[in-house]
């Protein structure tokens, strides 16, 4: 199965759309990572569109070589999208005309091994992320590649191997100098800040494995059930503090994003998690995977 972009057309300006996630219009701001620009999923725009399809409101529709999870962004004129192309064993960034949808470049790396992954899970499903000068995706096992927003490679790092029956989803983001990814599900499991210039480690923190003595998730009553997070980090501002907060199997934990320090943790989360936290009128509300629970956490705790 193809994917295809679509840009669609906005009361104001355009706005792109994959499938039904809408990002924002030419005139109006940035939307340089998943999640947007400030990890809340929320844009400030008005008058937007309620309804779509393949033909309403629709400004173009470029296909796409393989099939893919990823969201794309935007910078400006120019829309980013990670693409795997698995019969090329490729894995990529594509790089389109905002206006008409024309790749302008793809830029990626060759990587031949088959690593595990669920079947609704192809690979580059972690979504790019920019800062205007820059952009950085994640390609599990085949490393981490940054750009410049003409393609032209700037650093990679190989972090090693990602081993997951569910394969890879976490997208990196970027804070001030850092770029942060948490590294996982499997049992090499990490949160680590890069310097987005370089690529050289600055931190990294070690997620242990959990081995849960009951499940009561949709695991409930069996041994072996699946445990990972593929949980997007998210960082907050709260009493004048900065807080970079992720959520891990079991916990939904805060760190500080220059040192990695923990600032504080919350337990009450299954050991399978899907989504990302989310951050609004001064709580955090962390969600487990498959009929999972559900915690809300006051930020600013610790020291």
């Amino acid at each position: 199965m193809i994917g295809y972009i679509l840009l669609m057309n906005f009361t104001k300006g355009i706005s792109l759309a994959t499938v039904s996630l809408l990002a924002v219009g030419v005139q109006a701001g940035n939307w340089p990572a998943w999640h947007g620009p400030n990890g809340s999923g929320v844009t400030p725009e008005t008058n937007l569109p309620i309804r779509w399809s393949a033909a309403e409101n629709v400004r173009w529709k470029v296909p796409l070589p393989d099939r893919g999870n990823s969201t794309p962004i935007v910078w400006r004129d120019r829309v980013f999208i990670t693409q795997a192309i698995e019969k090329e064993n490729r894995r990529t960034v594509m790089c389109l005309n905002r206006g008409d949808g024309k790749v302008l470049w793809q830029s990626g790396t060759n990587y031949s091994e088959k690593d595990p992954t669920h079947e609704a899970n192809p690979y580059c499903s972690a979504s790019p992320v920019t800062d205007g000068e820059r952009v950085i995706a994640w390609f599990g096992s085949a490393g981490v590649y940054c750009y410049d927003l003409n393609g032209k490679e700037l650093w990679h790092r190989d972090l090693g191997k990602q081993d997951h029956q569910w394969g890879y989803a976490a997208s990196p983001i970027i804070h001030g100098d850092l770029c942060f990814l948490n590294f996982g599900p499997g049992e090499r499991t990490f949160l680590i800040a890069l310097d987005k210039k370089t690529g050289k480690t600055i931190w990294k923190v070690d997620v242990p494995l959990v081995q849960p003595k009951e499940r009561t998730d949709g695991f409930a009553g069996q041994r072996n059930g699946v445990i990972g997070s593929w949980s997007t980090p998210i960082t907050i501002k709260v009493n004048g503090r900065d807080e970079l907060i992720v959520s891990f199997p079991e916990q939904v934990r805060a760190f500080d994003p220059k040192t990695g320090a923990e600032l504080w943790v919350c337990d009450g989360l299954n050991p399978l998690i899907y989504s990302s936290p989310i951050h609004g009128d001064g709580v955090v509300v962390a969600m487990g995977g498959f009929l999972g629970t559900l915690v809300a956490v006051k930020p600013g705790m610790g020291t």
